[in-house]
């Protein structure tokens, strides 16, 4: 234990003369996935410069079983106690400690891919040097692999980047995929607090005033669960949206057109109204199919909502119809 309170260290760092990355990685009852995670970047440990685990009020044996997979693989790790019962929270304590150029951040329950981490350290060597590199990732959904992620549609700087990934034109960032330089992070952190797209707004703010660079080459698995991922849809669903749409509304203040703004609540608000829709909710998924046709959307969305308006009145027309057309 070192002299900083409810820290830990473990390892020494990254070899002399290669140019060191944070690793940061949320943990909350993660006694289950922590040490596969960790095993996951033990080959990349030459420019891992530390693994800052954020022990956020588990009530397993994380830490414990994080401290010895790190002595088993050499991995650098620093565990930090928290109590914020927040992934957002625990990711800017640790950005507040963060002490090496580059940032990467991984959950706790996903997977990095062999030589991914130095595939996107290597593009921070074209020149000019970039912000940030994102690079492709594999989605698995309830255990089955569903297709690789490509980061197509970027461009090398700025507010066209935030404002085309807000629209949802070009593809998403999964946590765990991108590389990021600690001086373009700056003072920005995660929204706290927020019952969802809190990475989006964090990155929409990052790109917004970051230069670019992508990689094709898949970094990470991407564990979902598709009822989880559904079930922050589901509770207090009116408040939670007003909530999250305040804290959209304050990347206005980073130069982000209020059209880019709107388009995200629209696409956030159809996938709500998907999700109610599903589990038998026809009046909730109305009232949000309502806010999402009032946004301005791309013609593949125009389509979901029109589709999804027909599905809700078949669905109160023909009540026997329900079961059948539940899943569709």
């Amino acid at each position: 234990m070192d002299g900083d309170r409810g820290r830990l260290r473990i390892g020494c760092g990254a070899e002399t003369g290669l140019e060191a990355v944070s690793v940061i990685i949320p943990a909350h009852d993660a006694a289950r996935t922590i040490a596969r995670t960790l095993a996951s970047l033990a080959s990349e440990k030459a420019i891992i410069g530390e693994v800052l685990l954020v022990d956020d009020s588990s009530s397993d044996d994380t830490a414990a079983v994080a401290v010895e997979a790190a002595l088993r693989l050499a991995l650098p790790l620093r565990v930090i106690k928290s109590g914020c019962r927040d992934a957002g929270g625990s990711r800017n304590l640790a950005l507040e400690q963060a002490r090496f150029p580059w940032i990467y951040m991984i959950d706790a329950d996903d997977l990095h891919l062999e030589g991914g981490l130095r595939a996107l350290l290597a593009e921070t060597g074209i020149q000019p040097t970039p912000d940030m590199v994102v690079g492709a990732y594999r989605r698995r959904t309830d255990g089955v692999d569903r297709h690789v992620k490509m980061p197509n549609g970027y461009t090398t700087a700025g507010l066209a980047n935030a404002s085309a990934y807000l629209e949802g034109r070009i593809r998403s960032i999964a946590v765990g995929s991108a590389l990021v330089a600690r001086r373009a992070i700056g003072q920005t952190r995660f929204q706290t607090g927020l019952p969802y797209d809190e990475d989006t707004l964090f990155w929409a703010r990052v790109m917004s005033k970051a230069s670019l660079a992508v990689t094709s080459r898949p970094i990470m698995v991407y564990l979902v669960s598709s009822e989880r991922s559904d079930d922050r849809f589901m509770v207090e669903p009116a408040s939670r949206f007003l909530q999250w749409r305040l804290a959209l509304r304050e990347l206005g203040d980073c130069g982000i057109p209020k059209s880019s703004l709107k388009a995200r609540q629209g696409l956030v608000a159809l996938k709500i109204a998907r999700v109610h829709y599903a589990r038998g909710d026809l009046e909730t998924a109305a009232r949000f199919l309502t806010v999402a046709e009032a946004a301005p959307k791309a013609f593949l969305d125009i389509w979901r909502c029109m589709r999804y308006r027909l599905k809700i009145a078949a669905r109160r027309r023909f009540p026997v119809l329900r079961i059948q057309l539940q899943g569709a």
